[in-house]
């Protein structure tokens, strides 16, 4: 799990330390270029890729890019200071040997002040944001622990000590009945093997590290494929383990090898690009639409009595809450008229879902027909609760009563559209089909196939194929 983030994050890194000594170089050019009378760039092109080579290898070198989370301003800060000392050494070597007279001690001398200015500009403020994200309590995965032996107790000291990792102990499990609600490295043991489902069903977990001895494997294979089941990813601190199809990731966590076998999505590149763009798609969109939302405002308040928003409850990524916004389409009292409507439910399962309700009113037999009436969910996707693409997201009654191979659908962001919202939407009545198109979306989920459904969805909201 943290591998493949911090893999990635390296990479990130390195991107940015790329663009800062490009830029420099480009900059202090133009600067001299506009001073006095230069050679032509491409003169100079060849101390681009030296200088590159020599930031690059030199802030690799002295530990930069390695737990960079872990690391303090002043230990950043010295590491940059030593890159340029040296860096300029070598340098100004090869500006010697080659007696390259042409290029000016003061250009040299700009490049160099200038790519450490903005190295260390971004360093700092990536590092100042990391800790402000953490500080306000967001960017944490919750996880579970199993086991209280001492290499679990190991890793819960170390989660503890590095609280930029952006790990929270939610709790331990032990299949010992006599270690219940008993406190371990400051977190409370808070089941056994016997209440699993209930501990996995009822709590918001990210993820799950086994800590067991050799005599509990095969206690921990049922646990291990009800997590595969709902979507949930497990590490095991063990050399071997074998599961029906979810291959396993060697990796190791605080000096801890473990084997990862996770069924869910783990593109840790197309997620990131996702939310980014999620993030500029709604941002773009709210404003875009802004006279619609104020028409659409207008109408609603105008026509019935009630609040302008429907505000309700409803279940994201691994079961987190949320409140998702739409415009009212139904008289104020339609939740107090559900029950009696019940006996008219069109959908097997757990979902509702009626034709031609009669709690709608006039102007929201219009909004959901062209999908109107969706359009505040755009902050919900801006916030994060939800994603452009994604399963709809299920009120928690509903998913109280999943089956547990339904609970695979909370392993993937709530999404505004789905393969279900193109397949059909309101002409499926059957519930586990629909909870079967939602599973094929997250099994074969790629970032071409969230651009398949968005311009699926757009002849689908004109067309009002399968709206209610």
């Amino acid at each position: 799990m943290l591998n493949e983030h911090v893999a990635f994050f390296r990479k990130v890194l390195l991107f940015i330390d790329l663009v800062a000594i490009v830029g420099s170089f480009f900059l202090t050019y133009h600067l001299f270029h506009d001073l006095r009378s230069w050679y032509p760039l491409d003169h100079y092109l060849w101390v681009l890729p030296v200088l590159i080579t020599i930031w690059l290898s030199l802030l690799y070198f002295f530990g930069i890019y390695v737990s960079f989370r872990l690391k303090s301003a002043r230990e950043i800060l010295w590491i940059i200071f030593k890159t340029v000392v040296l860096g300029f050494i070598v340098f100004g070597s090869i500006y010697f040997l080659f007696k390259i007279t042409y290029l000016s001690r003061s250009f040299i001398i700009l490049i160099f002040l200038l790519t450490t200015f903005f190295i260390t500009s971004e360093k700092i403020v990536i590092l100042l944001f990391f800790k402000r994200l953490r500080k306000m309590g967001f960017n944490f995965r919750n996880i579970l622990i199993v086991g209280t032996g001492d290499r679990a107790r190991h890793f819960m000291r170390r989660v503890n000590e590095t609280p930029e990792f952006g790990l929270k102990i939610v709790g331990i499990v032990d299949d010992d009945k006599r270690m219940m609600n008993k406190i371990i490295e400051g977190h409370k043991v808070i089941g056994t093997f016997a209440n699993w489902t209930d501990i996995i069903c009822n709590l918001t977990i990210d993820h799950i590290f086994f800590f067991v001895p050799r005599i509990w494997l095969k206690k921990i294979e049922e646990p291990i494929l009800f997590c595969e089941t709902v979507g949930v990813p497990v590490s095991i601190a063990m050399n071997f383990f074998d599961l029906l199809f979810t291959p396993p990731k060697e990796g190791e966590e605080f000096g801890v090898p473990l084997l990862t076998f996770d069924s869910t999505q783990g593109k840790i590149g197309q997620l990131i690009f996702k939310r980014f763009f999620d993030i500029i798609f709604s941002l773009t969109s709210l404003i875009i639409f802004l006279p619609v939302f104020i028409l659409v405002a207008v109408l609603v308040k105008t026509t019935s009595k009630g609040p302008l928003f429907f505000k309700q409850e409803r279940c994201t990524l691994n079961g987190r809450k949320f409140h998702i916004y739409k415009f009212r389409t139904m008289v104020a009292d339609a939740e107090q008229k559900l029950e009696a409507l019940r006996q008219f439910n069109e959908m097997t399962g757990p979902a509702f879902k009626i034709k031609n309700d009669p709690r709608l009113t006039k102007v929201g037999v219009y909004l959901r027909k062209f999908s109107l009436d969706e359009l505040p969910q755009l902050w919900n996707i801006f916030i994060g609760n939800m994603s452009i693409v994604g399963p709809r997201p299920p009120l928690p009654q509903e998913v109280e009563k999943y089956e547990y191979w339904q609970m695979r659908k909370l392993s993937m962001r709530a999404g505004l559209t789905c393969l279900w919202q193109v397949s059909g939407r309101s002409k499926i009545t059957d519930f586990n089909q629909w909870m079967k198109l939602d599973l094929e979306y997250i099994q074969l989920w790629s970032l071409k196939l969230d651009y398949k459904i968005i311009l699926k969805t757009i002849p689908v909201v004109i067309f009002q194929k399968g709206a209610r």
